[in-house]
């Protein structure tokens, strides 16, 4: 049995999750980031004072072996014309948030719809206490709060919190047991580094003896990463306490007229212009151009992460 660890929130995360728990003899534990505080996760924060759920939820369900429909009503939000009390929330949120409340605890309530939605793994929030993540830019403006930081046109120089943050003990735990860790996919500054940022969570991926692997986002996103090509990827995840090893990129040709889409909304494809001495970068297949749109196939990091954890490529 190999311990995988990832790393991250967004629905990268939870696309890598839908991949891996087909691979058999694996124990998984997802390390989320709680820092988000837009849409249903952040009015619920706002009431509550709970840490950020929809990363979690999304992770509980993508690791899920309950009948679909059930799964389905996790993600199912209230429609209506004004934002005021369940409209736009999604389900799984306010089971969550209900959860908390029973249990007297937010691990509590994880580990309770853990349960019930019959998971193949382990959910850990990576911090216990809510969090307002904030960015330094460039031109030393600070921006407040996770959903405000892509918002500005203004280069990121870091992310951080306004103080020392306590890592759940149970995330810890999860990588120093690793064999495998993975980081991704999603938002550079806004999924992964709020994890990696935390000095326990930083500390625990230096001493593991895990290999560290990201897969690398195919497309850059405006306003976080304008520009960045893989090793500036690298670099600035390394900034933020994440150790690579290794890094797995797409191979495929992306069509001309996804191209195209992307660059109006100021996304361009992530290129490797460097030589990166200290860091093996595998060219996989990882991609699926349906719906017009450009996004990782789960099966596809299925096959990648079956091959590290065989140790083909070392």
């Amino acid at each position: 049995m190999k311990n995988v660890t990832v790393i991250g929130g967004g629905h990268g995360q939870s696309t890598i999750l839908k991949g891996i728990r087909e691979i058999n003899d694996i124990n998984i534990s997802a390390i989320v980031s709680v820092a988000d505080d837009g849409g249903s996760t952040g009015r619920i924060r706002d009431l509550y004072n709970i840490p950020a759920m929809g990363d979690i939820r999304n992770c509980l369900v993508a690791l899920s072996s309950a009948d679909s429909t059930i799964k389905e009503l996790m993600d199912f939000r209230f429609e209506g014309k004004v934002k005021e009390d369940i409209v736009g929330h999604a389900l799984g949120n306010l089971m969550l948030t209900a959860l908390t409340q029973m249990t007297g605890s937010f691990a509590g309530s994880v580990d309770t719809l853990a349960s019930i939605l019959k998971i193949n793994g382990n959910v850990f929030p990576s911090s216990l206490e809510p969090l307002v993540l904030y960015a330094l830019m460039d031109d030393e403006t600070i921006v407040k709060g996770q959903a405000s930081i892509p918002s500005f046109n203004h280069h990121i120089a870091e992310v951080f919190y306004d103080h020392i943050v306590e890592a759940n003990q149970k995330a810890v735990k999860a990588i120093k047991e690793a064999d495998l860790i993975i980081y991704g996919i999603g938002s550079l500054y806004t999924s992964i580094a709020p994890n990696t940022i935390i000095p326990d969570i930083r500390e625990a991926l230096k001493e593991t003896k895990a290999k560290r692997v990201y897969f690398v986002n195919c497309m850059t996103q405006s306003n976080e990463t304008f520009n960045y090509d893989l090793k500036d990827h690298i670099d600035a995840l390394r900034k933020h306490g994440a150790i690579i090893d290794v890094a797995v990129k797409h191979n495929e040709v992306i069509p001309s007229e996804i191209i195209k889409r992307y660059k109006l909304e100021n996304s361009i494809e992530v290129i490797n212009h460097h030589d990166i001495n200290d860091c093996l970068i595998l060219d996989r297949e990882l991609l699926d151009f349906s719906n017009d749109l450009v996004r990782h196939d789960p099966m596809k990091i299925k096959k990648v992460v079956e091959e590290l954890l065989n140790n083909v490529i070392y």
